[in-house]
């Protein structure tokens, strides 16, 4: 049994790391499976977009049991974001150690504004930096040494940076899995409209040339409240990142 869990801030990045697990051809891909057990069962709002589908588990254990599942047949990938999850994964060693771990990091200012483009009422839970933070701080004190990986480095070099984690999961380098056509896959119907994007850029997109900190203060608070608590966890898991980046 084999599952890779990749802990990621929403939209166009992360989608796009998807996509390109889905290209390989060889891994059951699962679109943010515990999205439905934070939505469902812990919070009381739905963010704009979100339409459940029907039948698809909606509790921790009920997630849980079918990730393993579809483990069992062969290997799993998965996105999804570390807050769905932080209260529960650091007291479930077990699932914890069936699983290969990743972060993908964007820089608060450029997820703030994302965010905002699609979800105005984002909270600063879901910006998602310092449950990252906690969550890979749990799993190092579980023995596990994640991998953690930047938007920019994924952005300016996805072969390099692809590479890096495939050889961190036990994967084989494919070099096939870094375009695609604009077909929705399996699992992106019920949050189709947040991945438009991704689905007609066909590869990861260079990173863009802009001032995210001026915009963000254009749109003031909370946003600009939002980024700031998270910058710290962000600078935290960013030099991480840049350390195993260029460690032989």
């Amino acid at each position: 049994m084999k599952i890779h869990a990749l802990w990621c801030h929403p939209r166009s990045v992360s989608t796009a790391f998807e996509r390109i697990m889905r290209e390989r051809g060889d891994l059951t891909v699962l679109h943010e499976p515990f999205m439905y057990h934070h939505y469902l069962t812990t919070n009381d709002r739905l963010f704009p977009g979100f339409t459940p589908e029907p039948g698809h588990p909606a509790t921790y254990e009920d997630i849980r049991a079918m990730i393993r599942a579809k483990a069992a047949t062969g290997p799993v990938f998965f996105k999804d974001m570390a807050y769905y999850v932080a209260e529960a994964l650091p007291d479930d060693p077990e699932f914890a150690h069936q699983m290969s771990h990743a972060f993908l990091l964007r820089e608060p200012a450029e997820a703030a504004l994302s965010y905002a483009k699609r979800d105005p009422e984002f909270t600063r839970l879901e910006l998602g930096h310092e449950a990252q933070y906690r969550l890979y701080s749990a799993l190092v004190e579980m023995g596990h040494n994640p991998v953690v990986i930047t938007a920019d480095q994924l952005r300016r070099d996805p072969q390099a940076t692809l590479r890096r984690y495939w050889a961190h999961a036990g994967l084989r380098y494919l070099e096939h899995a870094f375009t695609w056509d604009n077909r929705v896959p399996d699992g992106w119907q019920s949050v189709q409209s947040w991945h438009a994007d991704v689905l007609r850029s066909g590869a990861i997109k260079a990173p863009e040339v802009s001032d995210w900190q001026a915009q963000l203060e254009a749109l003031g608070a909370p946003y600009t409240d939002h980024a700031a608590h998270h910058l710290p966890y962000y600078a935290r898991m960013r030099d991480i990142a840049e350390t195993q980046a260029h460690q032989k």
